[in-house]
């Protein structure tokens, strides 16, 4: 192995400059190899200026920052690429022009860090004959085959903290405060900052919830003098017989996007005569300086992803599981998103400590 790539796809998320140290360190410090940087996800093949070398001076420093320093890109499907071609806008396949970029480059491996959609391009480019190994990233934490991915803890302190803050200013004005969440169609963010944050509803996709549930709880909290009341509710989570909501419609490139249940489950409480406000934490949620835990979790990933490279495990992703770092076939997680499990032992404790879940 004498040169590898690194690239960054999907939403940027805590931890993914933990990764690029890792892989470049281990791979010039225990391999002696060279290693390039592919700038703005799969893009960057396609930019003459898209790939870029990574020596130890380019990753010095950047163990504690946010982002990514190679740039990312949630629309860079090399399978599906929106482009111009005489004036209108048409779908093309242009994953050719990435292999003949990537063996113009002389790469040995193809390390690529992100979420389900990012990881499922990989496994199709490895069936095109690239040799990738994949790193398991998002905040939302719902790719199979792991334990945990790293961007979760820092997303999951950020919400904590959030609800920590609202709880002060509900109880100050007597409000019901509802803070809508990420996670797509997981609801792991929600959940865990929930009871971590001391929510008293937790609504997430998995569990469909009745509005009517909702204010019941609400009401009995003040029944028993609890003026105020704290709602983690997951982007994701959608009434009983009803759909999600989304801010923003798909087409067969873009995934529609997600986000507004916050706001209506907020204006259902109003009417019943509890006066609410809605905050979407948003964005916030993927910024910012990852957590002690992300940056362990990164390093880790990193080093692991080189060594799985060293040892030609390609179309293979490192995971955690048990505590140990292994590594799976891209196919088995894929294959099975992680999601809550209903009868998991955190909604258990949750029911037990009667937190709603707006089912009941």
């Amino acid at each position: 192995m004498k040169r590898i790539g690194i690239l960054t796809g999907g939403g940027d998320a805590p931890g993914l400059n933990a990764v690029i140290r890792a892989a470049v360190k281990t791979a010039i410090i225990q391999y002696g190899c060279e290693v390039l940087g592919i700038r703005d996800g799969y893009d960057g093949f396609l930019d003459k200026q898209g790939i870029i070398p990574l020596g130890l001076k380019d990753v010095s420093g950047i163990l504690p920052r946010g982002g990514t320093i190679l740039g990312a890109a949630n629309r860079g499907n090399p399978f599906a690429r929106k482009v111009l071609q005489n004036g209108r806008e048409v779908t093309m396949d242009v994953s050719d022009e990435i292999i003949r970029a990537m063996k113009r480059s002389n790469m040995d491996a193809l390390l690529v860090l992100g979420g389900d959609g990012t990881l499922r391009i990989a496994h199709e480019l490895y069936q095109k004959g690239i040799p990738v190994i994949g790193v398991p990233k998002t905040i939302d934490n719902d790719i199979g085959g792991t334990e945990v991915t790293f961007g979760f803890d820092t997303a999951l302190n950020t919400a904590t903290e959030a609800i920590d803050r609202l709880h002060t200013t509900a109880e100050a004005h007597h409000r019901v405060m509802v803070l809508e969440l990420m996670g797509r169609e997981a609801g792991f963010i929600a959940l865990h900052a929930g009871v971590a944050g001391g929510a008293d509803v937790i609504l997430i996709p998995e569990i469909p919830f009745k509005f009517e549930s909702v204010v019941a709880k609400i009401r009995q909290r003040v029944e028993r003098g609890s003026l105020f009341s704290i709602l983690a509710v997951s982007e994701g989570a959608k009434p009983v017989g009803g759909e999600q909501v989304f801010s923003r419609g798909g087409d067969e490139i873009y995934l529609p996007r997600l986000g507004g249940i916050g706001q209506r489950v907020g204006e259902y409480i109003e009417k019943q005569g509890f006066e609410s406000r809605v905050t979407i934490l948003g964005h916030l949620q993927r910024g910012g300086t990852p957590t002690a835990f992300d940056r362990w979790l990164a390093t880790r990933y990193g080093a692991a992803a080189v060594r799985l490279a060293a040892r030609g495990g390609f179309d293979r992703m490192v995971a955690l599981r048990g505590g140990q770092i292994t590594d799976v076939a891209l196919e088995e997680a894929l294959a099975i998103p992680r999601r809550v499990d209903p009868n998991e032992d955190a909604v258990i404790t949750a029911r037990g400590m009667g937190i709603s879940f707006g089912d009941e």
